[in-house]
């Protein structure tokens, strides 16, 4: 090709690369043209309108304080906007108030501090960074304090009916010191003696006229957004049909004096499955249970699989004792073993884990050591196993 036409090729080509790239500009800037007119046209976010008043617990609450409506305002926009969060919360609450309530109404607590333990833990078996656990998100010392049973094997923290009990304990506490229902929902938070103390310093006797923490001075408002956003959904638009409701599980109760030495087992060979006995119990935190003598407690299982099995007709009253059911259980001191284990050089927590198969975090907790821990050869680590696992 002569230079003439190399320097034309060349041209035309520069003119061809360059068409193309205005075209593609003028592509896209129509493009976002449509995309931003569509947005205008359809996007829409709105504020909410604040009431004169709010309720909780009997007291209401007049929102003529700034402070007041603007606290309120911001808790009800964030749960309203946090729609996936606030559509579980309500569809969990069909699942789990009917056990709440009559236990708050037995107990002489009012009806709404069952949104309590929906703003603490969405109605989820969670662990907090600080350690809180279950429903109520109860600390290790506050549950055991209230009489729930919190060990290696058992955490009552974790059982919806003892730890609801276990609230109801610390809330009439609460009111015989405090007096007022709100000051006790915000100790909840802060503590008895912490709300007692602001209380003193500030000489106001109304929560809602407290200088408080950021974080308990958002407490409360939280709690009763979640409550009015529950109670009339459709007015801060969302739309759950009755169907989508999660709804409750019908269990029979299998009282047990016994140990078990294998609940996965026993659980198969009554119709069920480990999994489904783990999530109507999670306060059973090992997969065995391992009873003292004279304790007895409750382990639910499925109804509707448990009417098919043939222990359905000993059922009464939806309770069935462990005897009539089929049985994978030993003498209470057969459930575990406990040994000890040498170290040998070169040892380490993760590979004794290993060749025991047990958890890292069970020997932590067994021989009381640092996560870090160095294990020195010829030292003793205590090991437990049970009767299943050999």
């Amino acid at each position: 090709m002569t230079p003439i036409k190399t320097i034309f090729a060349w041209l035309g080509g520069a003119f061809m690369g360059s068409l193309a790239l205005f075209l593609f500009m003028g592509n896209t800037q129509t493009e976002e043209k449509k995309n931003q007119d569509e947005f205008m046209q359809y996007y829409r976010v709105y504020s909410l309108a604040t009431p004169k008043t709010i309720q909780f617990a009997g007291t209401q609450i007049s929102l003529s304080d700034f402070d007041v409506a603007e606290r309120y305002d911001k808790e009800i926009l964030t749960n309203v906007y946090w729609q996936s969060q606030t559509i579980l919360m309500i569809k969990r609450s069909y699942r789990f108030f009917p056990i709440i309530e009559p236990i708050l109404k037995a107990q002489g607590i009012p009806a709404d501090f069952k949104y309590i333990a929906l703003a603490e833990s969405g109605l989820q078996n969670v662990v907090s960074p600080a350690g809180a656990a279950g429903f109520w998100q109860f600390m290790d010392k506050t549950g055991k304090r209230y009489n729930l049973e919190i060990n290696e094997e058992i955490d009552e923290r974790y059982h919806l009916q003892k730890a609801t009990y276990a609230a109801c304990a610390y809330f009439k506490e609460a009111y015989t010191q405090l007096k007022d229902w709100n000051l006790v929902a915000a100790s909840y938070n802060m503590g008895i003696e912490g709300v007692k103390r602001q209380v003193k310093a500030q000489n106001v006797q109304n929560y809602y006229d407290l200088y408080l923490n950021v974080e308990t001075a958002r407490y409360l408002f939280r709690i009763i957004a979640i409550k009015d956003i529950c109670e009339n959904p459709n007015q801060f638009g969302f739309h759950i049909a009755p169907t989508d409701f999660y709804q409750p599980v019908p269990v029979v109760y299998v009282k047990t004096d016994l140990s078990i030495s294998s609940l996965a087992t026993w659980s198969n060979d009554n119709g069920c499955n480990y999994k489904l006995l783990k999530l109507l119990n999670p306060w059973l935190r090992k997969p065995f249970i391992n009873v003292a003598p004279g304790m007895i407690y409750y382990i639910a299982l499925p109804k509707n699989r448990m009417m098919q099995t043939a222990s359905a007709r000993s059922i009464k009253n939806d309770t069935l004792v462990l005897s009539n059911t089929n049985q994978n259980i030993q003498p209470n001191e057969d459930v575990f073993t406990e040994f000890n284990h040498i170290v040998l050089k070169s040892e380490s927590i993760k590979s004794i884990a290993e060749k025991y198969k047990v958890s890292e975090e069970d020997i932590i907790l067994w021989n009381e050591l640092l996560n870090s821990s160095v294990l020195a050869p010829g030292s003793k680590i205590k090991i437990k196993k049970t009767g299943s696992d050999f």
